[in-house]
């Protein structure tokens, strides 16, 4: 069969996802779509440069024995990948890996990958996730830098919002996109200093998790449950409780014993087709928001010195979801130090934000219009 093959680009990166199932190079195109520069193309993989990334996936259950079977013979270490138990082994220079309760098998050599599976749409998802860590792989050695940020832009600048787990900042970038500003990111983004001083920022594409109260609170919920009990499927991430409650219309918040919310997840097309967002690409760092969710405060500026930290940034020490199982994104993060000290002279607010989503949006507006006015 021949194969079919979705071209992706990002700044300098260039990864191609090739298959014999067309399911799984459209997902790639549509995933990558709307952040990077992902087009169907026709050329043969085999031909690829040096340099560039090339992600081969299909469907095929007997394979997947066969890498099964290599691990059983090989010794192996068992981690957690995508959420996923994995078994891995390396030998002769070739990473092997096997996540059993998925029927998912990969082999990796350098920057070749080859993906395999029992159904074609776990092959798509693992093909696209890997395609992303070997476009992250060239940006790393490239001088660019993961935040773990979100950023909305306005007129090519960008304003980044930084802060822990649960600090506000999907909800700020949301609400800003909302409110006419385009979405670069909601999570994670990639971060570069120019040699002229500037601050550029990329995308980082993956499913975005928007809770069932801010969907609630912001008039989105009945669309996005119309479209799900139409027929219409989210994320294949998605919790199935999350879908559930859409599905029998309820709205509060659902939490794990854990404490983490369960978050509908949205593909990254979605936040334009079903949420009316628009979706950005790039932009120049304008200035930094920290904000601090405290349900019922006043929305308002609060003074704070609170600056970049390690923890804001991404490496193989604090990546939690893809450890660099495939040696895919060793290099390590040289400009990080530099784009520090780029950050920090930048201006930065703190602020509080509450329940009001009205009042959250008016303040959020206000500040980020402040915040990129003198660029």
């Amino acid at each position: 069969m021949p194969l079919t093959t979705t071209r992706i680009h990002a700044d300098t990166a260039t990864v191609t996802v090739a298959s014999q199932t067309e399911a799984v190079t459209d997902w790639s195109l549509r995933y990558f779509g709307p952040w990077w520069n992902a087009t169907a193309d026709t050329q043969d993989p085999s031909s690829l440069a040096d340099g560039c990334g090339l992600v081969l996936a299909d469907v095929d259950s007997t394979r997947v024995d066969d890498i099964a079977t290599l691990l059983t013979n090989y010794d192996h270490d068992e981690t957690t990948y995508a959420n996923a138990r994995t078994l891995v082994s390396r030998h002769d220079g070739i990473t092997y890996a096997v996540q059993p309760g998925e029927r998912i098998g990969y082999q990796a050599d350098g920057h070749r990958l080859v993906i395999l599976g029992d159904q074609a749409e776990p092959v798509a998802v693992a093909a696209a996730r890997l395609a992303r860590e070997l476009i992250r792989g060239q940006l790393l050695a490239d001088g660019w830098t993961v935040l773990h940020a979100s950023a909305a832009t306005m007129n090519g600048h960008a304003v980044l919002t930084l802060g822990d787990k649960g600090a506000g900042k999907t909800t700020t970038a949301f609400l800003l996109a909302r409110a006419g500003w385009g979405l670069l990111a909601n999570d994670r983004v990639f971060v570069r200093p120019e040699p002229d001083g500037r601050v550029r920022v990329l995308p980082w594409p993956s499913a975005a998790a928007v809770g069932l109260g801010l969907l609630d609170a912001t008039g989105l919920y009945d669309p996005v449950r119309e479209r799900v009990l139409a027929g219409g499927q989210l994320h294949p991430t998605q919790h199935p409780t999350v879908t559930d409650a859409l599905q029998d219309g309820r709205r509060e918040p659902i939490w794990r014993e854990d404490g983490k919310e369960l978050k509908p997840q949205f593909f990254p097309d979605q936040l334009s087709t079903w949420l009316g967002l628009t979706l950005s690409t790039s932009a120049t760092v304008a200035g930094l928001l920290f904000p601090a969710v405290i349900p019922e405060a006043t929305p308002a500026l609060v003074e704070d010195n609170r600056a970049l930290t390690d923890a804001d940034v991404f490496n193989q020490k604090t990546e939690d979801r893809y450890p660099d199982i495939f040696g895919l994104t060793a290099t390590t993060c040289t400009g990080a130090e530099a784009l520090t000290e780029h950050l920090t002279q930048l201006p930065r607010r703190s602020l509080v934000l509450s329940h009001d989503i009205e009042a959250n949006t008016a303040l959020l507006a206000k500040v980020a219009e402040e915040l990129t006015a003198g660029h």
